[in-house]
């Protein structure tokens, strides 16, 4: 029994002992754990750059990045049973359309970006003999005469080396792209009846400027035509903000094919090609879409027998 009892202090002993160092080499507390030395801490140069720029956030976004473009079903044209053009207008200053203007990813920001380095482009909307409504993607703009289509033009004057006027040039500005409150999609309600859907697809998107001639302000009108199915590439890769939550990984893609914006129609397809409001004015006008879009969800209503 005293061996026994020797045996297990001697354990006892060594067991406290050893905790005592591993206490001793951790910390015990924050503040022991701020008293470690990090003046030697350097960031990594890059020799290219001159200095490293650390990750802004705990995790890099690298999905939206590397997003493809989901492609439109195969679509033949004996299944169309039924199509319908239409023409809507978004005004981003609506609550719901607001994040197409965010100063952190504007959608005008995006598509003219895009022109610029010409990755995408911009069509003439000038009415032709061909092209009536100037938006069936006849002309090819350049890139700096899009650019030019969305700068504001000042009348400057001229003056000789003795003070006197002389005349008047217009100069181009600076863009502005809190200018850009509208946007005007064409689009195709098709009903596919190989697949029994009913669905919207987009053909057309147009920023819309407000003209000015004679010193009268002109109603607003597009400057330029995109063609959407190009545009798509690269707007999936651009993540729209979104006010209650910064992971939705929503792109402007997803914006438009999930149909995620408010709108309302200004046109539809009709034999005199008229506009809503050739034959409407003031609130007739709303009526008039609020019926357009009634119509075409009754189409499909319509088809189903309960």
């Amino acid at each position: 029994m005293s061996s026994y009892a020797q045996t297990r202090k001697r354990a006892a002993t060594r067991r406290t002992a050893t905790r005592k160092t591993t206490a001793a080499k951790q910390p015990t507390s924050a503040k022991s754990q701020a008293l470690v030395d990090t003046s030697n801490i350097k960031p990594f140069v890059r020799p290219q750059d001159g200095y490293y720029k650390p990750q802004d956030g705990y995790y890099k976004k690298t999905s939206i990045l590397n997003a493809k473009v989901t492609p439109y079903q195969t679509l033949r044209e004996a299944d169309v049973a039924f199509a319908k053009r239409v023409w809507r207008e978004i005004d981003v200053r609506e609550r719901m359309n607001q994040y197409l203007a965010s100063p952190k990813a504007r959608l005008i920001d995006i598509l003219m970006d895009a022109i610029a380095k010409g990755e995408l482009n911009a069509y003439d909307p000038s009415p032709s003999k061909n092209d009536p409504n100037g938006d069936e993607f006849s002309a090819l703009l350049k890139p700096a005469q899009a650019m030019a289509k969305m700068a504001d033009s000042v009348m400057i004057d001229k003056f000789d080396k003795n003070g006197d006027k002389i005349g008047s040039q217009m100069q181009m500005g600076e863009f502005n792209p809190d200018s850009v409150v509208k946007f005007r999609i064409k689009e195709d309600w098709i009903f596919d009846k190989q697949r029994s859907v009913f669905e919207p697809r987009i053909i057309g998107i147009a920023p819309m400027i407000k003209s000015h001639a004679g010193g009268l302000n002109l109603d607003y009108q597009p400057a330029f035509w995109i063609y959407f199915p190009e545009a798509r590439n690269i707007l999936v890769t651009k993540e729209a903000m979104n006010r209650h939550n910064d992971a939705t990984g929503l792109s402007f893609d997803d914006i438009f094919m999930k149909r995620i914006f408010s709108s309302y129609i200004v046109k539809e397809s009709n034999d005199k090609d008229e506009r809503i409001k050739d034959y409407a004015q003031g609130i007739d006008k709303l009526y008039e879409s609020e019926k357009i879009k009634k119509d075409l969800l009754n189409y499909e209503q319509d088809l189903w027998v309960y």
